[in-house]
């Protein structure tokens, strides 16, 4: 039985695919020269920890295939200069359009709104899109071990990298901890979510935690909700967090960011 994440990867396919007839990779990559330089994610992130602060990505993300709607009230550049204000060291936009309801021209809006670095949240599986990430002003991209094998995932880092992007690996398990740990020069996302079932679980980051040397930053990502969530994160020595939900269904995000990171 196909999972979520192979209807996504599916759908992938058949994006890029559509995509490439409209407008080609070299074509993309012939414009960059006119797109602002890169803002500098791993950098902002290690910079708020250094401060004492946790480094936190905040998400914009208007719906997901397991809750559905989540904020209808939605306004990107708002909620990225609330998100500034409240102590965000990053900015992630979902640009998924058939899932989760995103767009490019969120990632666009965001950007523009504030001075953070903004990572595009996506299910990337070809260069093209890296190279389309670049083009809408993207500073940092999202590289899924659980939708990429290893030659992709190579592929798609180099990629990325040459044009100046951070990169951040995502893993929920150690066989793709493994992999990622292959990769130099990377940020290092532990998702609380199996993207199979969807399903959440904190311990999921101190347990692959132990398996990580010095050196990579880590990122936790889903499921944080509460203060003692992140506590929980703090205490185990994970300082950068991904977190989406818990923003978007608060009256003002950036106010909800500072209630859970009071550190911030």
């Amino acid at each position: 039985m196909s999972t979520i994440l192979d209807q996504i990867n599916s759908r992938k396919k058949e994006e890029v695919a559509e995509r490439k007839k409209q407008r080609s990779e070299a074509e993309i990559l012939a414009g960059l020269s006119e797109v602002d330089a890169c803002r500098g994610f791993e950098r902002a992130l290690r910079n708020k920890i250094t401060d004492g602060k946790a480094g936190v990505i905040a998400e914009i993300k208007k719906a997901s295939p397991s809750k559905g709607i989540i904020r209808p009230d939605f306004h990107p550049a708002e909620i990225a200069r609330s998100y500034e204000e409240g102590g965000a060291a990053c900015l992630s936009v979902l640009t998924d359009k058939d899932f989760f309801q995103g767009g490019e021209d969120f990632l666009v809006q965001a950007r523009a709104a504030t001075s953070l670095p903004v990572i595009r949240k996506d299910f990337l599986i070809d260069t093209y899109q890296i190279a389309e990430a670049r083009s809408l002003g993207a500073d940092c991209v999202l590289l899924i071990v659980a939708s990429l094998d290893q030659h992709q995932l190579i592929d798609l880092h180099a990629c990325a990298r040459a044009l100046t992007m951070d990169v951040l690996i995502e893993v929920h398990d150690a066989q793709e901890l493994d992999l990622a740990l292959k990769i130099d020069d990377a940020i290092l996302g532990i998702n609380n979510r199996n993207l199979h079932n969807f399903e959440t679980n904190l311990q999921t980051s101190v347990d692959l935690l132990s398996n990580i040397p010095e050196g990579p930053l880590v990122v936790t990502e889903s499921g944080i909700h509460s203060s003692e969530d992140v506590q929980k994160m703090l205490n185990a020595g994970i300082q950068a967090f991904l977190v989406g939900e818990a923003f978007m269904r608060a009256e003002d995000p950036g106010a909800e960011l500072q209630r859970l990171f009071n550190r911030a």
